[in-house]
């Protein structure tokens, strides 16, 4: 199931009383508001099977809430509408049913399509599915009597004649022709077993939500299946829906607790019989990240990992029998990341694989039985993540960055052979660029931004890299970038002496003067999940800090080692079983690096901030450098890494029985009673993630240790803390005051 091809074209706005060529000042209203700076976006989108055009969903000009799917041919922009809104209208309400995602028949002769999409965790998974015949122009409901919504990730067969999906944490399959009703899979689901969906953490930490895939031969179904029973309850409470308040039970394995039993089987689809894969040792001290069917093989291919995710098995097992084989082990010393699904090569002979076993992470062709891997990437640089593979052109393309570990461009990679790589991006495009390649590689959807130039994105002729046409602009953005009072953002590498050095960047102030002294507030994530110094446009938060630097701040960020930059993998290993130990201590020496090396910066005026990882390392800076760091705001932080999920921070820390000493030396609340300056704390109460608990957890510490804080409390907010209307609006408007309040803005 796809998501669709959105178009966004918004011009840019010209406000009163500014002289052309003037930008108005940013402020919080502008960027978070009703009537915000517009933007141009392209999502998603589905290429045809040829490559030569693709799909998007446009609103109908015929039809009041209808949607038509259109196709455009790339080479010549020609338009076609394939299904228009008048052919989806249900005659029972006469209502069109509205395409939010979408999906082809192999034959291209039935779309099926996702409507009425709800939340379901993340994201808006759960809806109605509708089948839409373009022979015969018919339109049913699939899912027979099932109430409405309650469907999640339907999908053709292969051969598209059935569609199976998830319902009731069950598996179903209804034929494409015909008025067979659905046909039940598994019948054991129920609120504690789930066949077909990952579970909480698999989903958080794994990207796993849908959990089944056909068979090329659309025969059998392969899927996962989680006993949560056993798994530590944790209630999420509610206090805004009625006169009391209501719990939300979520299964949710915190460290060193028990996670859920997970099995893999597979399903006969015509008979309903099920094998279940024989793995070994306790099911609920190991991991199945990863589970697809080996090409054409027949085979089903798993990674398998322990507990530690140090040890990852490559096993392929026979569906009939669930017996497995051994391919190899992938092991690391501190842990091993989980691939996506691989691409099968010579007919399940050969698969993709990436690796840092030579200490850089690497595209390796490997043999089905696991005799060779041969590395086609070779050289001391990271592959960030692979594209597109086509056999036929003996080429993989994927993202990399050999020089500059703040930006991204496009290289290419020969499959068989002498090893070759070469850059695809051409020179002169600094930034960071993304692609949407087609089948065949010959066009792309190309995205490129810097820091301080927003995102164009483009169609592109891949074989020249010469553009087709400009799919969004963003003129509006890049006009106020443009005509704003700031100097461009200074990248920087500091050396902090003992062979470690650390990426960062400078925003200087508005009027910026040398010879003064300036605030500075540090933006922080500082954990192996991300990377905050990356020459990219950073959206609505960028626009924050381009606002607080017109209003008299340095703003800056620094890489401390452990974060997932392409350095390689002693880099980002570097922190193992020390997380949230060398980061801070990296941080505040190349805070001091600074303030020694650049005499603008005040050092009695140093902020710092942070979301999630970023708010945890956010409150180590406050707790453990006081001195240093003057004013903070953690934003959804873990104040303790006992709190949190089992698969991410045991993958870094290892268990809690044999790293007590690290879990205690990594969680901030250790070092409340360090607090001297401004502190505040904010949480969404409905955050499923990093639960509010951590925040009333710290919040005893302080009043024990008489601190004085700011906190705020959002409520039913989840971790992202945006749902409801005006809820942007408010945190922004919230921080910029407490900044502007304790860490006075302008050059002394």
């Amino acid at each position: 199931m796809r998501s669709a091809l959105m178009f966004a074209g918004l011009a840019a706005l010209v406000q009163p009383g500014l002289a052309a060529g003037q930008s108005a000042p940013l402020t919080v209203e502008r960027i978070f508001g009703s009537n915000p700076i517009p933007t141009d976006t392209v999502e998603g989108g589905e290429w045809t099977a040829d490559g030569k055009g693709f799909d998007a969903i446009e609103r109908s000009s015929a039809i009041a809430g209808g949607t038509d799917l259109v196709r455009y041919d790339v080479a010549r922009n020609g338009r076609t509408v394939l299904v228009a809104a008048r052919d989806l209208v249900v005659p029972a309400t006469g209502k069109p049913v509205e395409i939010q995602h979408y999906a082809w028949s192999a034959d291209g002769k039935r779309l099926l399509i996702l409507t009425n999409g709800q939340r379901f965790r993340r994201t808006r998974a759960l809806g109605d599915y509708w089948l839409f015949d373009l022979t015969t122009r018919k339109l049913r409901r699939i899912g027979g009597d099932a109430p409405a919504a309650s469907l999640l990730y339907a999908e053709f067969s292969p051969d598209g004649s059935r569609i199976a999906y998830v319902r009731g944490n069950n598996l179903y399959v209804e034929p494409t022709a015909g008025d067979a009703p659905p046909r039940q899979l598994t019948r054991d689901g129920n609120d504690l077993i789930v066949n077909g969906l990952g579970d909480w953490v698999y989903e958080e930490e794994f990207s796993l939500r849908k959990a089944w895939s056909w068979s090329p031969d659309s025969k059998t179904i392969a899927f996962w299946r989680f006993d949560t029973a056993g798994v530590g309850t944790f209630y999420l409470i509610t206090n805004t829906v009625g006169q009391y308040s209501r719990p939300i039970p979520l299964q949710y394995p915190k460290v060193g607790t028990t996670n859920s039993a997970v099995r893999v089987g597979t399903v006969d689809v015509a008979s309903g019989a099920t094998h279940w894969i024989t793995l070994a040792g306790d099911p609920r001290q190991n991991y199945v990240p990863q589970m697809s069917w080996a090409g054409s093989s027949g085979k089903v291919f798993l990674q398998y990992a322990n507990r530690l995710q140090n040890s990852y098995q490559l096993l392929l097992a026979d569906p009939a029998t669930g017996t497995t084989r051994p391919v190899f082990t992938e092991r690391d010393a501190a842990w091993v990341e989980a691939n996506d699904d691989p691409t099968w090569l010579d007919d399940g002979k050969r698969f993709t694989w990436l690796s840092e076993r030579d200490g850089w992470r690497h595209l390796y062709i490997a043999s089905a039985d696991g005799k060779t891997m041969d590395l086609r990437t070779p050289g001391k640089f990271d592959v960030v993540s692979l594209l597109r593979v086509d056999a036929a052109q003996n080429a993989a393309w994927f993202i990399a960055s050999p020089d500059n570990p703040t930006q991204r461009y496009l290289y290419r990679a020969t499959l068989t052979g002498a090893p070759h790589v070469e850059r695809v991006t051409p020179a002169g495009q600094a930034g960071t660029h993304s692609y949407d390649i087609a089948p065949g590689a010959h066009w792309a959807r190309h995205t490129v931004s810097a820091f301080d130039r927003p995102p164009v994105t483009e169609m592109i002729d891949l074989t020249t890299q010469a553009p087709v046409r400009v799919l969004a602009r963003n003129a509006a953005l890049a006009d106020e970038v443009a005509h704003e009072p700031l100097a461009p953002v200074e990248f920087t590498r500091l050396d902090l002496g003992k062979g470690v050095s650390v990426d960062a960047w400078l925003l200087k102030p508005a009027g910026f003067d040398p010879k003064k002294r300036y605030p500075v507030l540090f933006q922080v994530y500082g954990e192996p999940w991300g990377q905050t110094v990356a020459d990219v446009w950073g959206g609505n938060t960028a626009l924050w800090h381009r606002m607080l630097a017109e209003r008299g701040y340095i703003v800056a960020s620094i890489d401390p080692r452990g974060t997932n930059t392409p350095r390689g993998r002693d880099w980002r290993k570097s922190i193992y079983r020390r997380l949230g130990v060398i980061g801070p201590e990296d941080y505040a020496a190349g805070v001091r690096r600074l303030i020694a090396e650049r005499p603008y910066i005040d050092a009695t005026r140093i902020g710092i901030w942070g979301w999630s990882g970023g708010g945890s390392s956010t409150l180590h800076a406050m707790f453990r450098f006081p001195d240093l760091f003057r004013t903070g705001i953690a934003v959804a932080a873990v104040s303790d890494q006992t709190l949190y999920d089992t698969v991410y921070q045991e993958r870094y820390m290892g268990l809690p029985s044999d790293n007590e000493a690290g879990y205690k030396a990594g969680s901030p609340i250790t070092y409340a009673d360090g607090l001297k300056g401004n502190l505040l704390m904010i949480h969404g109460t409905g955050d499923d993630n990093v639960h509010y608990q951590n925040l009333e957890q710290l919040e005893d510490r302080l009043i024990a240790a008489n601190k004085p804080f700011t906190m705020m409390a959002y409520p039913d907010r989840t971790h992202g803390i945006y749902e409801k209307p005006g809820t942007s609006l408010h945190l922004y408007s919230l921080m910029t005051r407490y900044l502007e309040a304790n860490l006075p803005p302008g050059g002394r």
